[in-house]
């Protein structure tokens, strides 16, 4: 049976990072490759400016190997990075207030920003 095919969109682990891709856990039985055309659109002169060996990224597959168990996979035309989760954000004794304090200097400072901007 295969579980994966072309156009899906997978999350792994980059497990290995070389000058031509990073390599890419996506389960206990299937890797995957991506390669250093495949990262960007634009020139990549080091793929770590994009990946970092530990971090879990969304890939798009382009080619299946199941006898191999090998994935060719993309991050090119996508948006890979996943957001991190932290947690249910815990509520404070003051709520609101601090956002309602600031919100004043906030929209004052951005007033005369646009202001200044206007005027030069």
């Amino acid at each position: 049976m295969n579980i994966y095919k072309v156009g899906d969109i997978v999350e792994g682990m980059v497990s290995g990072v070389s000058e031509y891709g990073a390599f890419v856990n996506i389960d206990n039985t299937y890797s995957g490759l991506i390669h250093i055309s495949e990262v960007s659109n634009h020139y990549v002169k080091n793929i770590l400016d994009y990946v970092s060996v530990g971090e879990n990224i969304l890939c798009e597959i382009l080619e299946v190997d199941n006898e191999k168990k090998q994935l060719k996979l993309s991050i090119k035309n996508i948006n890979y990075k996943l957001i991190p989760h932290y947690g249910k954000i815990k509520d404070t004794k003051d709520g609101f207030k601090k956002l309602q304090m600031k919100l004043p200097i906030w929209i004052r400072e951005k007033l005369k920003e646009i202001e200044e901007q206007e005027n030069s």
